[in-house]
Order: structure tokens, then sequence, then C-alpha cells
């Protein structure tokens, strides 16, 4: 038997009651803070957005804060009260909590609510993750685009009220659970880290080059071509490959694929295996892809082709090349930055490439692919242990708020 098994069985051996929150707590509509009222320092507080995407399940200190002027306007949360932000566009989130643990009141703004209870802060906070609440919650939620739970409909979900020590041991537990994963998270921050050091030591070996290797203007070597003007649709014969399919990695996107229908002399657009794409305009501008795809594709005018006709560059070397420092310090220095930047075929001519033998070349792509496939590896596995724990914490936290029901 587990300590909490213990003492409900000692505290609680009748069953633990269910009560709706509105019958242990109040619920107060936030009111009035705007983003633009927060500041640096000043009064404590907490706009919704900052629940949803900076707090955890409990804060003793606030991101932001505001004016007093603006502060003695707003609702206070104590401390031990809840935060709860009230809308989102996932349904996941609608109802996202944290306890405010500080020593002084915080302001909160709409499209949230305070909750003021008598339970201890952390055994509210952790039931507003638990699968029990959120099971309860999805009944209530309305709106279209913008999902939203009201302070009434709150009110109305129930929460297992046991012993106040029971509770505490509850939250003891969890808390232990929730320290495991931060650890286990700073672990995988700390590999992930290291192999991305590593990839970028050997990275920068395609700069570290002796008097021996050819430092080459890419005009000298390389054939660029501008792209096909097109509208994108669902369907089609040829993939439209556009500025947003190159993803961050320098990768072709699975996700959100358009197509074309080229007439004509669209074949001198069609892209092919070993191709390479470079934005030349706005944010993305100098990203490179390397092509390596089968489908029939080609590609849009915002793109510029790179075809290194007479083998004395490999395009996979090139594609490596254009992730490094020694290339983006030239494409920045080379970027055209009059209203939207523009990185065109005369700019990219006049990126100095260090242009080594054919087989060295190779060795330096081995070898950054086998640094990437382990790296690949080692992300998988610390992402699926990481997804075990949280399986596991899932499991234990919904178990300690299942109790046997008090009988009425």
């Amino acid at each position: 038997m587990s300590y909490v098994e213990e003492l409900i069985a000692q505290l609680a051996p009748n069953g633990v009651d269910r009560k709706a929150l509105g019958e242990v707590g109040t619920l107060i509509r936030g009111n009035g803070l705007q983003k633009s009222d927060l500041r640096d320092e000043g009064v404590p507080a907490v706009h919704y957005g900052q629940i949803h995407t900076f707090y955890g399940v409990s804060t003793a200190e606030t991101k932001s804060f505001t004016d007093e002027a603006i502060a003695v306007k707003l609702r206070h949360a104590k401390p031990g009260d809840l935060l709860i932000a009230t809308t989102s566009e996932d349904d996941d989130a609608v109802a996202k909590a944290t306890a405010w643990l500080g020593a002084t009141d915080v302001v909160l703004s709409g499209d949230a609510y305070i909750y003021r209870h008598e339970l201890n802060p952390m055994y509210v906070a952790y039931f507003f993750q638990s699968t029990s609440f959120q099971d309860q919650k999805r009944r209530y939620i309305s709106g279209t685009k913008v999902r939203r739970i009201s302070g009434e409909s709150l009110a109305k979900i129930q929460i297992p009220v046991p012993p106040t020590r029971v509770q505490e041991a509850i939250v003891d537990i969890l808390d232990r659970f929730s320290g495991l994963e931060t650890e286990l998270q700073a672990t995988i921050d700390a590999e992930l880290g290291a192999r991305r050091l590593q990839y970028a030591h050997f990275l920068s070996l395609l700069t570290r080059v002796n008097g021996d290797v050819p430092l080459v203007p890419l005009g000298e070597i390389a054939e660029f071509k501008y792209g096909y003007t097109d509208k994108a649709s669902l369907s089609g014969t040829h993939r439209f490959i556009r500025i947003t399919d190159i993803g961050s990695h320098g990768r072709l996107l699975a996700d959100g694929a358009k197509y074309v229908s080229p007439e004509g002399s669209a074949d001198e657009y069609l892209v092919k295996v070993g191709d390479l794409l470079m934005a030349r305009t706005g944010g993305t501008f100098g990203k490179t892809m390397l092509f390596d795809s089968e489908e029939p594709s080609v590609y849009a005018s915002f793109l510029i082709r790179i075809r290194f006709p007479d083998g004395t560059l490999l395009p996979a070397y090139y594609w490596y090349f254009a992730q490094s420092t020694a290339y983006w310090d030239q494409a920045n220095a080379l970027v055209s930055t009059g209203g939207q930047p523009q990185f065109n075929a005369n700019a990219l001519k006049r990126v100095i490439v260090p242009v080594p033998s054919t087989g060295a070349q190779q060795k330096v792509v081995e070898r950054l692919r086998r640094l990437e496939s382990a790296a690949t590896e080692l992300n998988d596995s610390l992402v699926n242990e990481r997804a075990a724990r949280r399986r596991q914490y899932e499991h234990y936290r919904d178990r300690l708020f299942t109790f046997k029901e008090l009988a009425r």
C-alpha cells in the first residue's frame, strides 16, 4: 500500500467527496490589462497569453509588471490563487492554469480568471492538468476560431477534495515527478547542445583551408536560373516548390505541398536530384535547399536554381557550405537591403567558395552526414525517453486523482 493510500485509509476510510469548483472556491474574472500596459518593473502582472507561453504549473515571480495607476483598476490575485487562461485556439490549452505562489498580489488581464479557494494551491494546479479535469472541461468549451470557457462553466467542474494531508502528499509526489522531468530536459538540452557544437566545429572545417585549396567565385563554376511564374493550387502535374517549402534546416518540407501544370517551355524550370534552390528575397534570403526528391517538380520565381555542370563542386558539399558561417558572412554583406532583402544571381556569383579536390569534398560530406545521422538518432532516442517519462507521469498523476467516492 502506498503512502497516499495509507493516508486515505486513515483519514478518509469512507471515500473522498467530490465538489464543484464553485462550492470550494470563487471564480473572479480578470479585467482591463492590455499587452501595452506591461512594463519591466512595477506591480506584478500576468497577461493571459503568458499563461499559455511562459508559465508552468506554478510561479512565484512574474515576467511582467504594470504601473500602480493601472493596477488599482484591475482585479488582484492573492498568493495561493490559481490564474486561469480561458481562451485559446486549441481546446487542450483552454483553461491552462498556473498557481500564483508569490509573496504579493498580482494583477490579471481579461480572458482569464482568478480562482480563490482554501485547497492546497499546487493540488488544484495539478488537478487542472489531469485527465479528469480535461474531460469535464470539454463539455463546456464554446466558440469557433477562438475557443473559450466561462467562469460559470468552470464552477461546475467537479474536483475530489481529500483531507489536506492527502493533498500535500499528492503534491509532493507530483513535484518529484516534475523535478525528474526537468532534470531529463536539462540532460537532453546538454546532449543536443554538445552535438550541435560538434557539428558546427566540423562544418567550420569547410572554411579552414590551406594555401593549396583554391578559393573560387561561385559564378565561375555554377549556373544560375530564376524560377517559374505561375499560380499554385492543390492539384497539378508537378509539385511547385516555393520559398515556404524550404524548412528551417534547408530541407524540402513534406507538408503544405502545392502544384502546377506547367506548359510550353516550362521544362527548363524542372528540378532534378542534386539541384540546389536558393531563396533570393524576403526574410529567408540565402537559405539553400538540396533537392533530393524524384517527384516531378518545378520551382517558383523567388528561387534561384544552382547547378555545377562540370562536376567541380559536389552539390552536397556546397549545400553544407551554404549552412556555414563563411557563407552567411558573405551573404549578409552582399544582400541588397533596400525594401525587402534581395540576394540576386549577380550577388550570388560573388560568393567565394573553397574548392578542394572532389575526394576531399566527399570526405567532408560523409563526415557531416555521419554527425547529422548520429544527432538525429540521439534526438529521437531522447525525445522517446521524454515522451515515455511524460506518459508515466500522466499515468500516476491521474491515479493520484482517482479516489473511492464518498457515499452520499
